[in-house]
C-alpha cells in the first residue's frame, strides 16, 4: 500500500529497489557497528562489553533505573542485560536494590568504581561521537538529531 500524501515518495516494491545505501535501518546499524567497534579496545581494557558499556553510560545519566527500563534505554535484550549486570555487580561497578515501591522490581545504581570506569571510557566515546560528525555543521547536526527524534517517536513502544 503506497502512501501518496504530498511530499512523500511512493513505497518501493523491494529492498533492492531502495538499495542498501538508501535504507535507513541498514545505515543506522552500520553506523552503530562502527561506533561500537571504535570503542572495543578501550572497553576491553576496562573489562567491558558493548552491553556493559551501554548500561554504565545510561546509568551515568539516569541512575537507579528499574532493570526493565534500563534494558530499553540501553537498547539491550533484558536477558543479555541481566548477564551483563551480573558481571558488572561482580566487578563492583553497579549495585542492585529491590525497588522500595514494588518489591518485584530491581533498581540498578552505579557505584563509585562504576562511575570511574565510565568516566575513563567517556573521552573515547566523545571522540568517536565527534568523528561521526566531522565536517557536519551545527545546524545540520541539530536537524539530523531532530529527525532521529521524530523517527523514534514514530516507532517507539515505550513512553521514553
Amino acid at each position: 500500500m503506497n502512501d501518496e500524501s504530498p511530499g512523500r515518495l511512493p513505497l518501493p516494491a523491494s529492498l533492492g529497489e531502495i538499495g542498501l545505501s538508501n535504507f535507513a535501518p541498514y545505515l543506522m546499524n552500520r553506523i552503530m557497528g562502527r561506533y561500537n567497534a571504535s570503542l572495543r579496545e578501550q572497553m576491553a581494557a576496562l573489562g567491558l562489553t558493548t552491553p556493559k558499556m551501554r548500561a554504565l553510560a545510561v546509568l551515568s545519566v539516569i541512575d537507579g533505573l528499574l532493570i526493565r527500563d534500563l534494558a530499553v534505554y540501553a537498547v539491550v535484550e533484558q536477558s543479555t542485560l541481566s548477564r551483563a549486570l551480573d558481571a558488572l555487580a561482580n566487578d563492583g561497578l553497579v549495585r542492585r536494590e529491590v525497588d522500595a515501591e514494588d518489591g518485584r522490581g530491581t533498581r540498578v545504581f552505579l557505584t563509585r568504581e562504576g562511575r570511574v570506569a565510565y568516566e575513563t571510557l567517556w573521552p573515547h566515546m566523545a571522540e568517536s561521537y565527534e568523528r561521526m560528525f566531522k565536517d557536519i555543521g551545527d545546524d545540520e547536526r541539530r536537524a539530523f538529531v531532530g529527525t532521529l527524534h521524530k523517527v523514534l517517536e514514530n516507532i517507539r513502544v515505550h513512553d521514553f
